[in-house]
C-alpha cells in the first residue's frame, strides 16, 4: 500500500509537483485510509483525478473524498459517482481549510471562504509552515494561483511563502472589498451597537489605506500582511522585499494598534529606510561591493499588542512570537537562492516576544537590535537565534522599562552578553554630523539621533561602523566596515 501511494505522490506518478504539495500538507494519511479499501488500477484516477484541475474546472468525481473527515463505507465504495460537499464538513484546521480550497472549482472558492469564517480564521492564526505554502503555491497553475488569490484573498494575502508581490496585490483586493462591504452596511441602517462596532472597524481600514499613500519619489508600498478580523493585524513595506539585498523588521511593543500607529510606525521604517539607502552610498564610495545594494524595512503590527488590561501577562508575547517566526521563515522561503540580510529592530514588549521565538528556534535572523526592553525569556545573547553575535541593546535615558528585567532576564546587563549600542547624543565619527539622544521610551526613532544611525547599520550587516558610546568610536572609519 505504501508503495503505491508513494508512486502517486512522487514526481513520475499522476500530479508530480501538485500532489507532492498536497502531502507537504499531511493528507498521505487520507489518502492511505481510502487505498485500504480501493482497488488502486481502477480508482486512483477518480480519486486524484480532480486533485490539479478542481480549482479551475468542475471537480473531480473523487477529489471530494481528501476530506479530513473519516469517509463513510459507502461513499468510499461510490467514489466514482459521488463526492463529499465541502460545504458540510465542519470544525477544519488550518492545514485543512488549505486543502479545502484547493480542491474546490474556481466557482465555490468565494462561498466557501464566506460560509466558513471560523475555519479561515484558523487557519490565519495557525497556518502552514511557509516552506510547505510556498512549495505548494508553487505547484499551482497560473491560473489556479490567479482563482485564488482574487476569490480567497484574504487567505492568499497573509500566508507567509506566497511570493510578496501577490501578497500585496491580494490584501489590498481585501482592504478595499472589506471598506466598500463596511460603507454599504454603515449606510443600510442598523442597530446602534452595531454601527459602532463598524464605524470603528472601518476607521481602523482606513488607517491601512493611507498608510499605503505614498509621497513622489519615496520607495513603493507594499501591504503584506491584513487581517480584517477583529482589531486588525496588518504589516507594511517600505521598498521592495522580493530583491532587497537587506530587510528589517521593526517589531512594536504595547500599545500599538493597527488603527492607532500604523501610519506612524510606517512613517519611522521609511525614515529607517532612507537612513539605510543613505548608508549605502556612503559605504559605496569605499566599498564596491556595496554598489547596487538596496534596503527594505517592515513596519509589522502583525500582532495585537498588550493595554493596560494585560500588559503583565506573556500572552500576547506568546502569539506574536508565533506570528512573527512565521513572517521570517516567510522572507526565507520566498527568497530561496537569494537570502537578504534580516535583521529584527525590537522595541519594548515587541523585544521580549521576538527573543521567546528566537530562543525556541522557531527563526533565524542575521541581526537583532533591542531598545527599550522589559526583558528577555532567554537568560542570554547566545541563546537566541542569531547569527554571529550580532545582538546589539540601546537604552535611552529616562526610559522607565529598561533594566526592569519584568518579563526575564535584562538583555541590557553586561552578564546577557549583548553589544551596546549606542544612544546618546554624539558626533558621527564618519560624517561629523551632530547626532541628538534619544529620551524617553519611543525617542529612539527619532531622526537624527545616534539610536536611528546605529539601527540602521545593524541592519545593514556593519556591525564594525556601530557605536557603542566608548572613545573608541572617534577613531572609527569607513575602512572599519570591510
Amino acid at each position: 500500500m505504501l508503495f503505491d501511494v508513494a508512486a502517486v505522490l512522487s514526481p513520475s506518478g499522476v500530479f508530480g509537483g501538485v500532489a507532492e504539495a498536497f502531502g507537504v500538507h499531511e493528507i498521505s494519511r487520507q489518502i492511505s485510509a481510502i487505498v485500504e479499501t480501493v482497488d488502486p488500477s481502477t480508482q486512483y484516477p477518480s480519486v486524484f483525478g480532480g486533485l490539479l484541475g478542481g480549482l479551475f474546472s468542475p471537480v473531480g468525481s473523487g477529489a471530494g473524498i481528501l476530506s479530513n473527515a473519516s469517509p463513510h463505507p459507502s461513499d468510499v465504495g461510490t467514489a466514482s459517482s459521488a463526492r463529499l460537499d465541502p460545504f458540510l464538513i465542519p470544525h477544519l484546521s488550518g492545514n485543512e481549510t488549505l486543502d479545502r480550497l484547493t480542491v474546490l472549482s474556481g466557482s465555490e472558492v468565494a462561498p466557501f471562504v464566506a460560509g466558513k469564517r471560523a475555519e479561515i480564521h484558523r487557519l490565519l492564526l495557525s497556518p502552514p509552515r511557509a516552506s510547505s505554502v510556498a512549495t505548494w503555491w508553487g505547484s499551482l497553475p497560473r491560473s489556479g494561483q490567479k482563482t485564488l488569490a482574487s476569490s480567497a484573498s484574504e487567505v492568499v494575502g497573509n500566508l507567509d511563502g506566497v511570493p510578496f508581490a501577490v501578497r500585496d496585490k491580494a490584501n489590498r483586493l481585501t482592504l478595499s472589498r472589506s471598506v466598500s462591504q463596511l460603507e454599504i452596511s454603515i449606510e443600510s441602517g442598523i442597530g446602534r451597537a452595531k454601527l459602532v462596532e463598524k464605524r470603528h472597524h472601518l476607521d481602523i481600514l482606513t488607517q491601512v489605506t493611507k498608510t499605503l499613500e505614498r509621497e513622489s519619489g519615496k520607495p513603493q508600498r507594499q501591504l503584506l500582511t491584513l487581517d480584517p478580523s477583529g482589531e486588525v493585524r496588518a504589516a507594511v513595506v517600505v521598498g521592495d522585499l522580493a530583491t532587497a539585498d537587506y530587510v528589517s523588521y521593526l517589531v512594536p511593543g504595547m500599545f500599538f494598534t493597527v488603527q492607532g500607529q500604523m501610519y506612524d510606525w510606517t512613517v519611522i521604517a521609511q525614515d529607517l529606510q532612507t537612513e539605510q539607502a543613505g548608508w549605502l552610498k556612503t559605504l559605496s564610495s569605499t566599498d564596491s561591493g556595496l554598489s547596487g545594494k538596496t534596503a527594505a524595512t517592515v513596519a509589522w503590527i502583525g500582532y495585537q499588542t498588550p493595554g493596560v488590561l494585560d500588559v503583565a501577562s506573556l500572552d500576547r508575547a506568546q502569539i506574536g512570537a508565533n506570528f512573527l517566526g512565521h513572517a521570517i521563515q516567510g522572507i526565507r522561503a520566498a527568497r530561496v537562492g537569494a537570502q537578504p540580510f534580516v535583521s529584527l529592530v525590537t522595541h519594548s514588549y515587541g523585544s521580549t516576544a521576538a527573543m521567546m521565538e528566537l530562543a525556541k528556534g522557531g527563526m533565524t535572523v542575521d541581526a537583532l537590535a533591542i531598545i527599550g526592553s522589559p526583558g528577555s525569556a532567554a537568560q542570554s545573547a547566545s541563546a537566541l537565534g542569531v547569527k554571529d553575535g550580532n545582538v546589539f541593546v540601546g537604552e535611552a535615558a529616562w526610559d522607565p522599562i529598561v533594566n526592569t528585567a519584568f518579563y526575564g532576564s535584562d538583555p541590557g546587563s553586561t552578564t546577557f552578553g549583548a553589544h551596546r549600542m549606542d544612544v546618546a547624543a554624539a558626533t558621527d565619527p564618519i560624517t561629523n554630523k551632530p547626532l541628538a539622544a534619544a529620551v524617553g521610551h519611543l525617542g529612539y526613532f527619532d531622526s537624527g539621533t545616534t539610536a536611528m544611525r546605529n539601527l540602521a547599520l545593524i541592519g545593514l550587516d556593519q556591525s564594525a561602523l556601530v557605536s557603542t558610546g566608548s572613545p573608541a568610536d572617534a577613531t572609527r572609519t569607513l575602512a572599519d566596515a570591510r
